[in-house]
């Protein structure tokens, strides 16, 4: 690839390769009412793009009596079941857009804060080999929107962060990719993205090719990252 074309691509997974959002919202609610407490839709909008982990205790405040690894353990059954049961929500455009990445040899790596066997799941039902890497919310010490998950991504690549687009669809994911000094793309789906000199939004995937991608790759705001965890 030219100096002109990200040295890789790096997605967000949960509202951005799949709309799995819903089945996380329903999860916590029911597991929020377990215990007697009343867990609303705005409640659940507040976790949207946040660590697990920082999640847990949110519901640990909310009167979840668990410790935050069984509230993790919990929540991620909950939807790998629903997954398993309904289905996998593709968002519009982006298996077609990262199936396109893969025919023209461009690195790809998953960039999440579910946890590894949720990843892999959803990674094994894409229907090609879409990753060459996954960086999960249980490998690293610091969850989105500190930029070690989109350092991770990019150095077990063996590229630098700033030759990388990162795709992601909330505002802690585009400040960790942002912090990273990856080159970022929103696209809102439960949430809007406020304008931002820092990134470029995008209202969907949906027809988007490899194309746009070095369109933003070349026109990327000059922002700076940091260069290690």
């Amino acid at each position: 690839m030219t100096t002109d074309f990200p040295a890789a691509v790096l997605w967000d997974m949960d509202g951005t390769l799949v709309d799995t959002e819903p089945y996380w919202m329903r999860a916590e609610t029911e597991l929020v009412e377990s215990f007697g407490g009343v867990w609303t839709h705005a409640d659940c909008m507040k976790l949207v793009g946040s660590g697990l982990w920082a999640s847990a205790e949110i519901l640990r405040s909310a009167g979840v009596d668990m410790e935050p690894d069984a509230i993790v353990q919990t929540l991620t059954d909950r939807v790998q079941q629903q997954l398993e049961r309904a289905g996998v929500p593709w968002r519009p455009g982006a298996r077609e857009l990262l199936a396109e990445l893969r025919r023209n040899g461009v690195p790809t790596a998953l960039v999440t804060m579910s946890v590894r066997r949720m990843a892999d799941q959803i990674s094994g039902l894409i229907g090609f080999p879409a990753f060459d890497v996954v960086v999960a919310g249980d490998s690293v010490e610091n969850a989105k929107p500190h930029p070690e998950p989109y350092l991770t991504g990019a150095m077990l690549l063996g590229v630098d962060t700033s030759r990388c687009v990162a795709i992601e669809d909330s505002v802690p994911g585009l400040a960790s990719a942002v912090a990273a000094g990856a080159v970022a793309i929103g696209v809102p789906h439960h949430l809007a993205l406020p304008e931002s000199d820092a990134y470029t939004l995008w209202d969907s995937l949906g027809d988007r090719t490899i194309a746009d991608l070095a369109s933003v790759f070349r026109t990327r705001p000059a922002v700076e990252g940091v260069v290690a965890p």
